[in-house]
């Protein structure tokens, strides 16, 4: 079984893949696993840090091939609020939470979880439920690091 050992962030690797690995979020932040790429093939991902993997990530296999990493749509709650100021607190109070969030321009998403949506309409908040790539924010302690062209290391 081949072994990947380097990730990019997308835009810091060729984009010549060889073939292709779709992962929920979970699935996509790992240090090491075992994993089936889209066309069947069985690889180990063995990191130095686990890394939230994002949609469009690349990994470099021993033999010199990229997979690339794509984001398999989930099941999350899409948080909409006309008013910036009661979205922002909304996403304070789910970080007081600890609840893994993904910021959008004009928008939160989280996982379904029925006493983060019982919060949330108390600050009248719009919900839906939508089937979407899941990348929520990694703190402000995380090992993935963008401003260094997507290494791999903390």
């Amino acid at each position: 079984m081949l072994c990947a050992h380097v990730h990019r962030s997308a835009g810091y690797w060729p984009r010549e893949a060889a073939d292709a690995v779709t992962l929920d979020f979970e699935g996509r932040h790992r240090r090491r696993a075992r994993i089936t790429t889209d066309n069947g093939e069985d690889i180990l991902i063995e990191l130095e840090h686990a890394i939230p993997m994002a949609d469009g990530d690349g990994l470099l296999l021993e033999d010199g091939r990229w997979i690339e990493v794509r984001a398999a749509p989930e099941q999350v709650l899409e948080i909409r609020h006309q008013d910036i100021k009661a979205l922002l607190r909304m996403a304070w109070h789910l970080g007081n939470r600890h609840v893994p969030t993904d910021i959008r321009p004009d928008a939160l998403r989280v996982r379904a979880d029925h006493i983060a949506e019982e919060m949330l309409r108390g600050f009248h908040a719009n919900l839906e439920r939508v089937l979407t790539a899941f990348q929520p924010e990694g703190g402000a302690y995380s090992h993935h690091h963008f401003s260094d062209g997507g290494q791999s290391h903390g």
